[in-house]
């Protein structure tokens, strides 16, 4: 049964491995700023998370208690990474896109958090964007 246990953990660690390397190779080659958000955000939370799992299942199989500490920490990462990122995102959109190049709602009514008298404040965010 532990032999089980231990491949099982050794998977996940090596599972998590993966898409933590992923997220950072993603993090540095993408060319635009919001693939580049992407990578971190998915990939690199899956492979942390992971990690933490396999730390909290070996805790829990071979040592018999509960590691509380490596909990909270995965939950922390999975409530903060998608909010972090969406509050980069917008703010990326405030910055470096107009409104005229925003794409439609598909409600009928401007975007929500989208303030048209921002402009842009930085010309080097322009060069990120796909010219296409």
């Amino acid at each position: 049964m532990e032999q089980i246990v231990e491949y099982f953990l050794a998977a996940l660690l090596v599972i998590g491995g993966i898409f933590a390397v992923i997220g950072s190779y993603g993090l540095l080659k993408l060319p635009q700023m919001m693939q580049r958000l992407h990578a971190p955000t998915k990939a690199t939370t899956i492979g942390v998370g992971s990690a933490l799992i396999a730390s909290m299942i070996y805790f829990l199989v071979f040592e018999g208690k509960i590691s509380w500490h490596e909990l909270l920490i995965t939950l922390f990462l999975f409530l903060t990474a998608p909010i972090t990122a969406n509050f980069i995102a917008k703010a990326q959109l405030h910055r470096a896109i107009n409104k005229d190049e925003l794409p439609p709602t598909g409600v009928g009514s401007e975007w929500a958090t989208y303030d048209p008298e921002v402009k842009t404040v930085d010309p080097h965010l322009l060069s990120d964007r796909d010219p296409g």
